[in-house]
């Protein structure tokens, strides 16, 4: 007999006070990211730059979280979530504001790749944050009212930016600088009471002791988790690098200054709710039908929109494309996370495995760019937005290879070990 979840004591489980500030947190930031990512590469040209070093600025920021994670991981574990949290947000801050009155281009490479190492460790802080803190029967409803605070902010920070396109691309950077500002300090009187966390952290150590560790190599062995690197990759490539890089400086290059950055910013805004719209009902979907179908739909959306987006010179053609990308990565995002979750297992640690996921993602979202903007300046953003867009096929052929679909995992009412499908 199968026992499930019981969604209505979930649903009725209030929500601690800490985690409703990391919400609210959680929408500043990206509202003020949503802001400021249409702009940042057109910024960048002002500095008379190509197309290529534009791109860098996106991929410099992905770089430093990159390499910055185990370190920030690290701090987390010395220092506390708290304390580390409100220092990667004042760190974004203080990049973002530097950002605004920086006067070459190096200056701007150095002040965004600072906002990257503060990036990474909010975001490391958050997620240990929320799981310590979630009740054990609300933590996925929490988590996605986690995911929805980014989403609601993407949505609203281009269409924001858009209307101040016409003051000038220096005070959205002022704009949300100071906001991170304020976020952190609420943040920091929000959980400063909180002293058991820091207490608790000298434990930590021996708690994960008892935990089984999944290591890299037993992860491996699972062809999902193969595919989902690959997968993973296509899409931090696509959905990250080539959305925040490649489509605002095509905007400005087909439809220049004025109205390319008020098209860039509706593109972006028109991404992330073609994103929202999917993740109504994307994740239901991958626990019905398993998680191979909805990765290959999603990587087929994105395949098609963005090698369709390189032909379009018309507003409409173009926005359309943005609303399909996004809808395809709405679909393939909670597939390839549950199969990556279904190999870790409930009860085990799997911090090795997500972060090796994780910096495949990163490592797409870094490379994108690069080459997307080499092909541009070299060739034409046609060429560079097709073979982007080819780059959905690793993915694609990489769970092709999977032997079947991976489904959910089932408690058996007997006992609490799930039962992990092979």
């Amino acid at each position: 007999m199968i026992k499930f979840f019981n969604r209505t004591a979930a649903s009725r489980a209030p929500i601690p006070r800490e985690i409703g500030v990391l919400l609210v947190a959680a929408f500043i930031i990206a509202l003020g990211f949503g802001l400021i990512a249409p702009i940042l590469p057109q910024y960048a040209v002002s500095f008379d730059v190509g197309a290529a070093a534009a791109s860098v600025i996106v991929s410099i920021f992905a770089f430093t979280r990159l390499i910055f994670a185990p370190v920030a991981g690290a701090l987390v574990g010395k220092l506390g979530e708290p304390r580390i949290y409100v220092t990667g947000v004042l760190l974004v801050a203080v990049s973002t504001l530097l950002c605004g009155i920086v006067q070459d281009y190096t200056q701007l490479l150095i002040a965004r790749g600072l906002g990257g190492f503060g990036s990474t460790m909010f975001t490391i802080s958050a997620m240990a944050l929320i799981a310590r803190l979630s009740p054990e029967e609300s933590r996925g409803r929490i988590s996605g009212l986690y995911a929805g605070a980014f989403l609601l902010g993407n949505v609203a920070g281009p269409v924001l930016g858009s209307f101040l396109a016409p003051l000038g691309m220096r005070l959205p950077f002022f704009i949300y600088g100071t906001a991170l500002v304020i976020a952190a300090a609420v943040v920091y009187f929000a959980l400063g009471r909180r002293r058991d966390l820091d207490r608790d952290a000298e434990d930590s150590a021996t708690t994960r002791q008892a935990i089984e560790v999944v290591t890299t190599r037993e992860a491996l062995s699972s062809p999902a988790y193969r595919a989902a690197l690959f997968s993973g990759f296509s899409y931090g490539w696509l959905a990250f690098g080539i959305r925040n890089s490649m489509i605002p400086l095509f905007a400005l290059s087909v439809f220049g200054q004025g109205l390319g950055t008020t098209i860039a910013g509706l593109s972006m805004a028109l991404f992330a709710i073609g994103n929202g719209c999917a993740l109504l009902f994307s994740g239901k979907l991958t626990d019905k039908v398993g998680r191979k179908m909805p990765v290959m739909i999603g990587l087929a959306l994105l395949l098609l929109s963005i090698g369709s987006m390189g032909i379009f010179t018309s507003g409409a053609g173009f926005v359309i494309c943005s609303i399909f990308a996004g809808f395809g990565g709405g679909i393939l995002g909670p597939a390839q996370q549950a199969s990556v979750s279904d190999v870790i297992g409930t009860g085990r640690n799997g911090g090795k495995a997500l972060a090796g996921f994780q910096m495949c993602q990163d490592f797409g979202a870094i490379i994108g760019p690069l080459l997307a903007g080499f092909l541009a300046d070299t060739l034409n953003y046609e060429i560079a937005f097709g073979i982007s867009a080819l780059v959905a096929l690793v993915g694609l052929i990489g769970w092709s290879l999977v032997p079947r679909t991976i489904r959910p995992v089932a408690l058996d009412e007997e006992s609490p070990t799930p039962k992990n499908p092979r």
